[in-house]
């Protein structure tokens, strides 16, 4: 799990000069479930919300129902964001705008783990305090957040005195149980995974498998929470319940954990001091993961309502969907469920491990010269388009690849091409024969059509792939609606049949509400993965803002459009990205934009600059 935060004290720019460029790389995609996710659903919209969150609610008022709550890591703070964690973010904020389409009351929790020795000694590094480190990468995250159009409701950082009182009675509980004991350990330590390793787990030179860095041994006298005690427990769980982690082969490597035989693990620290007390040894720290867990419970809690487990178990818990990478699953698969068990708290009801990242087929990293730095990526290329991309390019649950030219090559080819100039030709022909008034409704429009039947085919299978947290095969569903309205404009050629008028032209502009009103349904089934295209799109076909801030999935069937609806004046909605190539001298030939983005840059006071 990641884990952030700084405080605001020092200087931002000097803070964040020493660790901006974070060489952590990650992540990626999935693989199409056999079998359908079903979530509940849920009614009634949270009555505070982020003030990031500019999604739409769609909820009946004062109807209760249970909410389907979504996480993100909580990011670790020793360096800024990487594109890994943008990633996970992104992916997060798809399923979560999905489901708030199907009416549900969705709270996405996101946030930052900001305990532990690495943050000592990132802040350290840059001659500020643990606290003054935390706030500056913090701020980061929200900041590429709102630049990435994430609507989170919730941003909990693991600082915050709600979440150490929570961590608290949790410790309590637990102890009560008698699952926390002390005692002496000696074993190798991992100083990035904040673990202890067993050694049948290491590379050669006692290296850790995730970091590639060796072990340092140590000994200490520290608390223990007896993991062992819940090894039957989590079998007969993972066992009964085949789709509590998924993809099906991130279950089958938790099982083989398991099966291997469980050890307790530390939950303290002797010698860390930058972290929450034990309740009842203050000489100790509690370890970060036996903390930043909790962080997914403590987010819940309302400003102003009661500090209790209690309180913030009756705010959403459990989890409906943990979304994390593949290299924190044992700690959310293991460690977590059986923590839960033993405070008597109810298990999430699904973890999700997400793959790595590679960029142009090879693994990145900081020496060499090869990350991929979201900031930067998105103040060159907008978020619709990196949103877009990676959801798109890399299957959601493997590994996934980026490089420029692709990236550029299918966001040109989907986004401007495919659905931005089918829009723009579509209203260009209808202001000039038509005075961009629809002549008809789209259902009249579409009678005898069977372009009609494959539309709504694609969005039945749009929808189950949503589901089924097949988001590339989603967004895949929705770009082949905007293939055949191509195929439908190309083969019935509306401006040829304008220039023959009588009953030619009025054929024609029957043929132009019905590619209209597939781009009004590609603009709501589209709008999890690109939300801000799918708003100008919403609004280039006559709606307002408050008219796309309220639409849900029901009004992606078709007949929407009505006669005499007034359409905007066209205006192209995805500008193509223009590349800047060098000439042999190796100097840039014909400089171009590279692109421009739909909606202002945001700075925050010079924290994060492209």
């Amino acid at each position: 799990m990641a884990v952030a935060r700084m405080n605001m004290n020092c200087s931002i720019q000097s803070s964040l000069s020493c660790i901006l460029k974070p060489s952590y790389f990650f992540n990626f995609k999935t693989t199409q479930f056999k079998n359908r996710l079903y979530f509940p659903q849920n009614h009634l919209i949270s009555s505070k919300r982020s003030l990031l969150c500019t999604c739409s609610g769609n909820f009946q008022a004062g109807e209760k129902a249970e909410p389907f709550v979504i996480t993100t890591p909580l990011y670790y703070v020793n360096a800024p964001p990487h594109m890994g964690s943008a990633y996970s973010t992104i992916a997060a904020d798809a399923i979560a705008r999905f489901q708030r389409l199907l009416g549900k009351r969705v709270i996405l929790i996101t946030g930052t783990d900001e305990h532990g020795e690495k943050i000592a000694t990132a802040a350290s590094a840059c001659g500020s305090s643990p606290r003054e480190h935390c706030d500056v990468i913090s701020q980061a995250y929200k900041m590429l957040w709102k630049d990435l159009d994430i609507a989170y409701d919730k941003f909990i950082r693991t600082t915050d005195p709600k979440h150490e009182a929570i961590v608290e009675e949790f410790y309590f509980r637990v102890l009560a149980k008698d699952d926390i004991y002390r005692a002496d350990y000696e074993g190798l330590y991992c100083v990035n995974c904040e673990e202890y390793k067993d050694e049948k787990e290491l590379l050669k030179n006692n290296c850790c498998p995730t970091h590639l860095k060796p072990c340092v041994p140590r000994k200490e006298d520290n608390y223990f929470f007896a993991l062992s005690k819940y090894q039957k427990p989590l079998e007969e769980i993972l066992e009964q319940n085949p789709d509590f982690v998924q993809p099906s082969y991130r279950l089958n490597e938790v099982q083989g954990w398991i099966k291997n035989g469980l050890r307790d693990f530390s939950i303290s620290r002797a010698a860390v001091e930058w972290g929450i007390p034990v309740p009842n040894d203050n000489k100790q720290t509690i370890y970060v993961w036996f903390d930043a867990l909790l962080g997914y419970i403590s987010a819940l809690l309302e400003d102003k309502e009661q500090i209790s487990l209690q309180s913030a178990v009756s705010s959403g818990w459990p989890a409906s969907l943990h979304l994390i990478g593949k290299d924190i699953l044992r700690f959310h698969a293991v460690y977590w469920p059986a923590m839960l068990m033993s405070a008597g708290l109810s298990l999430p009801k699904m973890v999700f491990g997400h793959g790595f990242l590679t960029k142009d087929g090879m693994k990145m990293g900081k020496s060499l010269g090869n990350t991929i730095e979201p900031n930067e990526l998105v103040h060159k290329f907008g978020a619709d388009a990196v949103r877009y991309f990676f959801l798109r390019e890399v299957e959601f649950g493997s590994d996934g690849d980026y490089s420029e030219e692709r990236f550029v090559n299918i966001v040109n080819a989907h986004l401007a091409n495919t659905i931005g100039n089918l829009l723009n030709r579509t209203l260009g022909l209808l202001k000039k024969n038509c005075q961009s008034t629809l002549v008809v409704d789209s259902t009249i429009a579409a009678e005898g059509k069977d372009f009609k039947d494959t539309v709504e085919e694609l969005v039945e299978k749009a929808r189950i792939n949503y589901e089924n947290l097949s988001l590339s095969s989603a967004c895949e569903a929705v770009l082949e609606i905007g293939n055949a309205g191509n195929l439908y404009m190309d083969k019935h050629q509306p401006w040829s049949l304008f220039k023959q008028g009588g009953a030619a032209s009025e054929a024609a502009a029957k043929d132009l509400v019905v590619i209209l009103e597939a781009m009004r349904i590609i603009a709501i089934a589209l709008s999890p993965v690109a939300p801000s295209l799918c708003r100008q799109i919403y609004a280039q076909l006559g709606y307002s803002e408050d008219q796309f801030d309220n639409i849900n999935w029901s009004e992606a069937k078709w007949g929407g459009l009505k006669g005499g609806q007034v359409m905007a004046q066209p205006k192209p909605v995805f500008a193509r990205i223009e590349q800047i190539k060098e000439n042999e001298n190796g100097a840039e030939a014909a400089p171009q934009k590279v692109v421009k983005k739909n909606e202002k840059k945001q700075k925050v006071q010079g924290v994060i600059e492209a």
